[in-house]
């Protein structure tokens, strides 16, 4: 088998978040009615005139600068050619050589999703560019409909350099331009709702050659899984082929991720095919340095400062930052409860091991639960200060999930104060070890490990109240002498 140098570079799209649509009034809304957002400009009636979206531009200009590009004083948008049936005016606004963004890099390092390493390196960002979304398409057994609500919505398009080798950097390059679209409030990145899509374009070549392969592109990926997996299967089919002295051609092929195999959709266009030409309906976008400096002054904070913070102000790892600060609700909800608790270590390991999982049970987001950052503070305290244990804990927590009702409340109501009068423990731990002495020979004969049976025998005669810490002492104390 060959070896062969893997390039992969990624278009990324992202909706913006906006109250209207790219170039018209119509609500830029989710989950409508179809065909209920529409109006003459965004389904291309004749002499219908687009206005351009400020707000729109403005947050694209933000994302690049976010993404260390740099914004020219001179845009324009271009028509490109588009015949099919989603795009209603059969071409699509977008732009060509004059894109509001350019250059730029994003840094990937530490493990990737399969658990490796990834080498320290800088993914380079060609160009951010803005457009119009095409609206959707939904197959049937014998028809097909068209929604165009989603036809119009601003639509930002991510190039990077072909600079990624492998899934996992491709992966960790995916998560922090979505972290990074997320912190500046660009879009919300939701790829279940379309709002979020990625292409990857992989090629391979011989290791040591400098021409680059032939660039195959795969469409239809519906999750950052999806992607990785897709990545994987594509270099190794690429390389079957081109092993037993096949070629390739450049085209577009879908990934199904059941079968988990790609399948050939059409042959790549050209850019000559999409005929390009300036917009005539618009005019060119001018910034002043002034108007950019303004941007660059009021950037929002990047998720690695947000990190780095969180490191520094709480004292928690690097790897429980990077948990809590891949989405930025998580972050904030993490933020507010840190500052309610004396013991954010343990605040954050909560969070990432209780909380993240019972929202990923009951597919809930962060801003959908009902436990306050304030409450899951107070239960880490409660822990802190020996009222409860932490297996009396999880059942508050429980609690707390299911109705909302704070900490302490909970703890009043079904009586679980952690039992601390030593006097009491001690009378456990008696009542545990007469009522079990083969376990009391077996450890007297050396087998230590049995002190946790002994353990669970006071927690179970003290319905879980008892302090374990004291628990284990008077243990050792008694089974000792």
């Amino acid at each position: 088998m060959t070896d062969y140098d893997v390039v992969i570079g990624l278009e990324v799209h992202v909706q913006i978040k906006t109250d209207s649509k790219m170039f018209c009034s119509c609500p830029n809304r989710y989950g409508e009615e179809p065909n209920t957002l529409t109006c003459p400009v965004c389904t291309g009636q004749p002499g219908a005139l687009p206005v351009p979206n400020k707000k729109a531009i403005e947050k694209t200009v933000i994302a690049g600068m976010m993404c260390g590009c740099d914004i020219p004083n001179f845009s324009k948008f271009d028509r490109k050619s588009y015949f099919y049936p989603d795009m209603a005016k059969n071409y699509q606004i977008s732009q060509y050589d004059f894109p509001f963004c350019l250059g730029g890099k994003i840094h990937v390092d530490g493990k990737g999703f399969s658990g490796k390493e990834i080498k320290s390196k800088d993914i380079g960002i060609t160009r951010i560019h803005l457009e119009e979304d095409a609206s959707k398409s939904t197959h049937f057994a014998r028809s097909s409909g068209i929604d165009y609500n989603k036809g119009g919505v601003p639509l930002m398009e991510i190039v990077s350099e072909p600079d990624m080798s492998t899934a996992d950097e491709a992966y960790a390059y995916l998560s922090l331009v979505k972290q990074i679209m997320q912190y500046g409030e660009i879009g919300n990145c939701d790829m279940e709702k379309g709002q979020m899509r990625c292409d990857v374009n992989i090629s391979l070549k011989p290791k040591g050659r400098t021409e680059l392969g032939t660039k195959i592109e795969l469409k239809n990926m519906n999750g950052f899984r999806a992607i990785h997996r897709a990545i994987n299967y594509e270099i190794g089919r690429q390389a079957d082929i081109l092993d037993e002295g096949g070629s390739l051609v450049q085209e577009t092929r879908g990934w199904n991720d059941d079968k988990g195999r790609s399948y050939l959709m059409r042959v790549k266009e050209s850019e000559q095919d999409y005929r390009y030409f300036p917009e005539p309906d618009l005019m060119p976008v001018l910034f002043t340095d002034e108007e950019l400096n303004n941007f660059r002054s009021d950037l929002p904070v990047l998720p690695e400062e947000i990190r780095q913070r969180f490191v520094n102000d709480y004292g928690i790892t690097d790897f429980d930052a990077q948990v809590l600060t891949a989405e930025k609700d998580i972050a904030m909800y993490f933020d507010k409860a840190a500052s309610n608790t004396k013991t954010p270590k343990l605040l954050a390991n909560w969070i990432i091991s209780e909380l993240l999982r019972e929202i990923s049970k009951s597919e809930l987001s962060i801003n959908e639960i009902k436990i306050s950052p304030k409450d899951l503070a107070n239960l880490v305290e409660l822990i802190n200060n020996n009222t409860i244990s932490g297996k009396i804990a999880k059942t508050v927590f429980a609690d707390m999930f299911a109705t909302g009702k704070a900490p302490e409340v909970i703890v009043k109501e079904k009586g679980l104060v952690q039992v601390t009068d030593e006097s009491v423990i001690e009378n456990f731990v008696k009542e545990a070890i007469e009522n079990n002495p083969s376990q009391v020979q077996q450890y007297k004969e050396g087998k230590t490990a049995v002190l946790q049976f002994f353990v669970g025998q006071v927690m179970k005669l003290s319905r879980g109240k008892a302090n374990p810490q004291a628990v284990i002492k008077y243990l050792k104390a008694m089974l000792d002498n």
